[in-house]
């Protein structure tokens, strides 16, 4: 994926710092990611393909769908990147859409299907709750757009618990850039260090790591293996179901 890398576990700074507020993922972290954006995946092609329909075999495979296991594969454009580098390559490959108008097209689509399909991996509500009476403050940051994020948000009533969201265009810059970890700590009046960011992708991890959060979690629920995650993590949990028993274990 563009601007990621692996890190030596060996290079980590020990991370001793109390916890008092968690960055989300949104896709593979709160929700499912291959029942969520599979079938959305499939009707962005064929709409960005405006009828061709021997183009969209091509373009799913180039942004990390494989049809073999009918998964979208880790470290692919669509697992952690965002709407503009999914429109460039698309035209790359043939799409005549102009680029500003697929984008906007696309977004649009993904605003709509997203908060529709989404498949939550736990009860949010019921997480988020117990979260809550910890103390620890709650935001969301995806690759996602923004309103597609608002739109998910607001589909499962997650916004009582939400102090802050983004996504790609709201002005804090993409992943792996720290731009969403660096306004999350601004809109909350907190340094990095008391920051958990909670991912399935390396994007997610790599963003917690340029802005020096105090804890990088990966969770098993996207596209990325335990494997994959490890390397980058200083956790990895199977969901953010597990995460008050991994928080209970560094008290």
């Amino acid at each position: 994926m563009p601007g990621s890398h692996r890190h030596n576990p060996e290079d980590r700074q020990p991370r001793g710092s109390e916890i008092s507020a968690i960055l989300f993922d949104k896709d593979g972290t709160l929700f499912s990611y291959h029942e969520t954006w599979g079938p959305i995946l499939h009707e962005a092609a064929s709409m960005a393909a405006g009828g061709d329909e021997g183009l969209v075999p091509g373009l799913l495979e180039a942004v990390g769908y494989d049809a073999a296991s009918g998964r979208i594969l880790a470290g692919s454009v669509f697992a952690g990147g965002q709407t503009v580098e999914l429109a460039t390559l698309w035209r790359e490959l043939g799409v005549k859409r102009e680029l500003s108008r697929l984008i906007e097209d696309l977004d649009g689509l993904f605003a709509r299907e997203a908060p529709v399909r989404s498949h939550p991996v736990t009860d949010l509500q019921a997480l988020f709750s117990v979260l809550r009476r910890r103390g620890l403050r709650l935001g969301l940051a995806t690759n996602d757009g923004e309103a597609s994020a608002l739109a998910t948000i607001r589909r499962f009533g997650l916004a009582e618990h939400l102090e802050f969201h983004c996504g790609y265009d709201s002005g804090y810059g993409a992943k792996p850039s720290p731009g969403m970890v660096n306004a999350f700590c601004a809109a909350l009046d907190l340094g990095p260090e008391c920051v958990a960011v909670v991912g399935d992708n390396s994007h997610d991890l790599d963003m917690g790591r340029a802005a020096g959060a105090g804890l990088l979690v990966g969770v098993l629920t996207g596209t990325s293996a335990r494997d994959d995650l490890t390397p980058l993590a200083d956790a990895v949990i199977e969901s953010i179901a597990d995460l008050p028993t991994l928080l209970d274990q560094r008290d």
